[in-house]
């Protein structure tokens, strides 16, 4: 027999409704007995047909105690009839009909199965919370109603909820979903309004009305919601210390993070002839009775977190609670017995607070969310949520997936191994799960976790990665000041690796209770415990926040972050030195933010986890330190994000750029960086001669023609050959090139006109010089005056039309005459010189008419 509560007078109506359509809302006061009567009531109905009652619920204390309560009301033991699933417990049996699950579970359920092949009806208790998980259960359970379970009944209930937006949501787009209103709570609730004074904290509020509670109200115990468990140690030490030892009151917290045994102490009934004071975060909001409260005394605050897409960073917030928050918390007093709210703000402020919280999905990290849309396989806009995620936060979202992984846009880059490259994708909407994606989404854990693990185990550190996850998703396991604790996560890591070793500031609980989620995770991913290596805990780290790799920079303890943001440290902390930190925590400041947890990151491991999203930026520069004469090198700016990860020197690649500066150093060095030779020059300066004197066709292949062309004449070359360095230019055959500059047309009268050199009177072959002076000068022919003997011919070139200008040498090289006209020479001055000649050089002979010489 069920316990005559309010709700039970409007069972009749859920049914109906539930036979109709399969479709309902419930709303009902707190303290009706929605989570307890609803689904014991509906167990045995016909339209069931034996099925299973899957009811979630928003935390897993309040899966327990609802469980427990109803299994209490049939008498049997929790198992029977009634079970409960959670991440890390389950009692259920195989004749449970009702199941009470945190609501990740549903959604591990849908994805594993999406027909729910068992399941009648699935019933979203508390639904006015909004949270992540319970918006997508909602959506995929609909989503599979409208596909592959036409007779899956849904029932969505709530003390405070906008049941008419939810009845549309149900109603798809057609008539929306009957709602039921319930009656009254149980009992009346005196609302009494006593506000802070300015500037009053928190905590001595409290505590004056909890104080005042106890003295006004004679029977009952009290309930006071606080926004997070450091106001919550805080108010108990104070309260202790204003009630004395010798008080009968006993204090109880009450918060997500503490041991089940102490959660569950809060809830029972206290001692005879004694008081008990829960001090309590919104965990205590919602479906819970904790027994024996009358009287609910309310700070007025919640602490929330808030994602922030730009920083990818998640900070909690402390808000005003909303009218509806505020609505369920009072509540708690009138479950048993009239009772009081006290709410420490005004009425005037309660009117101004927002009607509902904000949901969980508007403000929420969406990445474990674009996951499981992701594996779901249907596009979030075809999916019925009641406030779809928002596209900047869900393109975010599926940016890291992509960056870790998880999806990629064009095909399964890696397949199954996770420490692969991710693809290329940065957040297209069509994105699919890739095979490390699909066993990450499996993992009772974010995303970013799930990666670690899959990492850790492809790297022969399983072990380490369960226990960085298991230190990662909970409160952290040394307890202090925040602004006091060491950030290395390396010592927690160790903590938990010995249960031996010993730390001041350690939290033996919180340690116990990690040793035993690492060691679930480790059952979960097929690893098995062992030697856990803290000196690649960084690798780990950096492969889960790929986004907050961290390089010390501007002193010491002072970091920026991948993303540009900065972060720091103590300077006395033991991580404040360190060049690169793989970062797990950091406050969600814009700037400036505290780093809370990492782990040391050496380069070589920076480069197996984001290697391949480091960015290089060459520059190709002449370094006059490099051999003989400096050479071309690439120095290579490497960055990933606003990390600067330092300068290497390579050997430039072959292609434009390279050619670009080395005909760049040739201009720079006004060509004397080119090989050149005499026989290069020689070239250079015939081809001057001829161009001057004969004009066209022949080009202008001056050292100012030369640079003016350099992009016409050797650019091509170098790129045709590869060039760069120095060795290329070294290679170059400059007298082959610039012969080939001449136009066809007169490229084979170059040596006929201007030739190389002479064959003199002696029989020698003597070379020309051209360009001593003007380029249209004639060239001069350096020769000893012996060797002209015989001849009365003036050499010419250009075909005859200019003679050659004769520097006529003595024996030892010096000049005698310079003439143009030999023939004049001889019959004019000579007969000086030969007397100075015989003088000097009296053993040669120095004939009185060259002309006439005979060489016999």
């Amino acid at each position: 027999m069920l316990p005559d509560l309010p709700i039970t007078r409007s069972l009749d109506a859920v049914r109906a409704a539930l036979a109709g359509r399969g479709l309902a809302v419930l709303q009902a006061p707190p303290g009706a007995g929605k989570s307890t009567i609803v689904p014991l009531a509906l167990v045995d109905e016909p339209g069931l047909g034996g099925a299973t009652i899957v009811m979630l619920e928003p935390r897993r204390l309040a899966t327990r105690a609802t469980a427990r309560r109803m299994a209490a009301l049939r008498r049997e033991a929790v198992g029977d009839t009634v079970g409960y699933r959670t991440r890390d417990d389950r009692r259920v049996g195989p004749g449970t009909r009702v199941e009470v699950v945190t609501e990740g579970i549903l959604t591990r359920r849908l994805q594993r199965d999406p027909a729910l092949d068992g399941v009648g009806l699935v019933i979203f208790d508390e639904f006015h919370e909004r949270s992540l998980p319970a918006d997508l259960g909602l959506a995929l359970a609909l989503d599979a109603r409208r596909h592959l379970r036409p007779d899956l009944r849904l029932l969505v209930m709530s003390a405070t909820l906008d049941g008419d937006r939810v009845a549309a949501l149900l109603g798809g787009g057609g008539e929306p979903a009957p709602v039921v209103t319930g009656e009254s709570r149980s009992h009346d609730v005196a609302v009494r309004w006593a506000p802070r004074r300015p500037r009053e904290h928190l905590e001595p509020a409290v505590v004056a009305a909890v104080r005042q509670a106890l003295r006004t109200e004679p029977d009952g115990d009290v309930l006071a919601f606080l926004p997070g468990a450091g106001e919550i140690v805080r108010t108990a030490e104070q309260l202790a210390a204003a009630l004395g030892p010798d008080a009968p009151v006993d204090v109880h917290p009450l918060y997500g993070a503490l041991p089940a045994g102490d959660q569950d102490a809060a809830l029972v009934p206290g001692l005879l002839g004694r008081r008990k004071v829960v001090l309590a975060t919104d965990i205590a909001e919602t479906s819970l009775t904790v027994e024996g409260v009358t009287v609910v005394v309310d700070g007025g605050l919640a602490r929330k977190p808030v994602y922030d897409a730009t920083t990818g960073l998640t900070r909690l917030e402390t808000v005003a609670a909303s009218r509806a928050s505020a609505d369920q918390r009072a509540g708690r007093a009138g479950r048993l017995a009239p009772g009081a709210a006290v709410r420490l703000w005004s009425k005037v402020e309660h009117a101004a607070r927002r009607p509902f919280s904000e949901p969980e999905i508007r403000q929420a990290d969406l990445a474990g969310l674009a996951l499981e849309l992701a594996v779901w396989g249907t596009d979030v806009a075809d999916l019925p949520f009641l406030d779809p995620p928002p596209p900047r936060a869900l393109a975010e979202a599926r940016r890291l997936l992509v960056e870790l992984g998880a999806l990629t846009g064009g095909g399964d880059p890696g397949g199954g191994d996770p420490g692969g490259t991710p693809g290329d994708d940065r957040g297209d909407a069509a994105a699919v799960p890739t095979t490390a994606g699909r066993e990450m989404v499996t993992l009772p854990l974010h995303p970013r976790l799930a990666r670690m693990l899959l990492v850790g185990r492809a790297r022969g550190q399983g072990w380490l990665g369960c226990l960085l996850a298991a230190v990662l998703e909970d409160r952290d396991v040394l307890r202090g000041r925040p602004d006091d604790l060491p950030a290395d996560v390396g010592l927690r890591i160790a903590l938990l690796d010995d249960p031996g070793r010993r730390h001041p500031a350690a939290d033996g609980r919180a340690l116990r209770r990690a040793r035993d989620r690492a060691h679930d995770l480790a059952r979960r991913v097929g690893v098995a415990p062992g030697a856990a290596d803290a000196a690649e805990a960084g690798l780990l780290l950096a492969a889960a926040y790929p986004d907050r790799l961290a390089q010390a920079r501007g002193g010491r303890g002072r970091f920026v972050l991948r993303a540009g943001t900065e972060g720091w440290l103590a300077a006395t902390d033991a991580l404040a030195a360190e060049p690169l930190l793989a970062v797990a925590e950091v406050d969600g400041r814009r700037r400036g933010g505290r780093i809370r947890l990492a782990a040391p990151l050496a380069a070589d491991q920076l480069d197996a986890v984001a290697g391949d999203q480091v960015t290089e930026h060459a520059r190709l520069v002449w370094d006059p330190d490099r051999g003989d004469g400096g050479d071309l090198v690439a120095r290579v700016d490497r960055e990933l994000g606003r990390l600067r990860l330092g300068t290497v020197e390579r050997p430039p690649q072959p292609g434009l750029p390279a050619t670009t500066a080395l005909v760049e150093r040739v201009r720079s060095t006004r060509l004397a960086a080119l090989p050149w030779t005499d026989a290069a020059r020689s070239v250079q300066a015939r081809a001057a001669f001829l161009a001057a004197t004969l004009r066209n066709p022949w080009p202008d292949l001056s050292d100012a023609a030369l640079r003016r062309g350099l992009d016409d004449w050797l650019t091509p070359r170098l790129a045709a050959a590869g060039a760069t360095g120095r060795a290329d230019l070294d290679r170059l055959d400059l007298a082959r090139l610039l012969r080939g500059m001449l136009p066809p047309a007169v490229a084979g009268d170059l040596d006929r006109l201007a030739p190389e050199s002479l064959a003199v009177p002696s029989g020698r072959r003597v070379r020309l010089a051209y360009g001593e002076g003007a380029p249209g000068d004639p060239p001069v022919l350096a020769v000893r005056v012996q060797d002209m003997f015989g001849s009365t011919a003036t050499p010419t070139v250009a075909g005859g039309r200019v003679p050659v200008t004769l520097r006529l040498l003595s024996p030892a090289d010096r000049p005698v005459q310079v003439t143009s006209d030999l023939a004049g020479f001889w019959a004019g001055s000579w007969r000086e010189v030969r007397k100075d000649m015989a003088g000097r050089y009296p053993k040669h002979p120095w004939p009185e008419d060259p002309a006439v010489f005979s060489r016999g």
